[in-house]
């Protein structure tokens, strides 16, 4: 496979176009703003996601999604999570059945509940049957840029697919283990940023370590509660995808999901956050839809709900704490 086409030039795209250059002949990044995608064409560096690094020679940056996706042996869509059923639709007269398509996006269908692979098989399916993978695990972009070593998953109900996209993606900074639970990787994917708003509180309110343990391994039970019922297996949450992903989102100080819970233990309000924030923070779209599905699957997720208390509805950060203390004891 020659032809790589990443659809979405936002840190984590422009990241995974300078570390996956060097095993493709021809790398195509789509960017959604025309003159961002103009500039890192000629200047080589994405100024605005992630300033710093070079872009590879062999990277093409457009606006023009024909042009990204002619002749892609894989796609890999980069898109925040509210956006992939719009630019799959844009897509979608530019597919073919040969591609392979990489869902490396984090998050939940706020209206659907559906999971990003589950949006892209509905599209695609009105043309034909789509082989879809899932990239995640826990991968600070700036990191991957830096060609710092970084492990994660690659995982599809195909295991020769998952198994052909590692090859193919794999690289000496760029390790990628195979899993054949697309709803497990997905749903971890998805809660670890909703658990790391609430990592956020935590810090902002200068609560110690031992707090930080605590919402982390029950965070880690609320993921695998939500999976399993929805089909996942356990294990998967155990792993890269799962608990690696939390550990990372939830402690290290480039995520910002956990941005978002320190600003909120501050006293600054939700509106005032996400507009100074050039970059999405998927767990406060995320907290939404998982609560709802929560509900729908008849799963207990006491972290999930405090965290839309305090996002939608004001609930001050030390309530929200206290209500998850004094919680009716049991057993673990």
């Amino acid at each position: 496979m020659d032809r790589l086409a990443i659809i979405g030039a936002g840190s984590w795209g422009t990241a995974l176009s300078i570390v996956l250059a060097p095993r493709f002949a021809d790398v195509r990044l789509w960017a959604f703003e025309p003159d961002l995608a103009q500039r890192m064409q000629q200047s080589r560096e994405n100024d605005v996601y992630l300033p710093g690094f070079a872009i590879p020679s062999n990277v093409l940056v457009s606006n023009d999604l024909a042009e990204s996706l002619d002749r892609a042996d894989i796609v890999l869509g980069v898109m925040p999570s509210h956006l992939v059923r719009a630019l799959y639709g844009q897509m979608l007269p530019h597919l073919t059945s040969e591609m392979v398509i990489v869902s490396a996006t984090k998050g939940l269908e706020t209206n659907t509940l559906l999971r990003p692979s589950e949006i892209i098989q509905e599209l695609v399916c009105l043309q034909f049957r789509p082989r879809i993978a899932i990239l995640s695990g826990p991968s600070f972009a700036r990191e991957v840029a830096a060609l710092n070593p970084t492990a994660i998953v690659i995982s599809s109900l195909d295991e020769p697919l998952a198994r052909c996209v590692q090859s193919e993606f794999a690289g000496s900074s760029f390790r990628l283990y195979t899993s054949s639970d697309p709803i497990g990787v997905e749903i971890g994917a998805s809660i670890k940023n909703v658990v790391a708003i609430g990592a956020g509180v935590l810090e902002g309110m200068g609560l110690g370590h031992n707090p930080m343990a605590a919402l982390i391994t029950r965070g880690l039970a609320e993921m695998t509660r939500l999976a399993a019922a929805l089909g996942g297996q356990a294990k998967t949450l155990a792993g890269l995808a799962g608990l690696g992903d939390l550990v990372l989102t939830c402690t290290g100080e480039l995520s910002r999901n956990r941005t978002v819970g320190i600003e909120l233990a501050r006293g600054r309000k939700l509106d005032e956050i996400v507009a100074s924030m050039h970059m999405v923070a998927e767990g406060i779209k995320t907290t939404t839809a998982a609560r709802e599905l929560a509900q729908r699957c008849s799963v207990e997720m006491p972290i999930t709900e405090q965290m839309y208390q305090m996002l939608y509805h004001g609930l001050d950060p030390r309530e929200a704490i206290r209500r998850l203390m004094e919680r009716s004891l049991r057993g673990e």
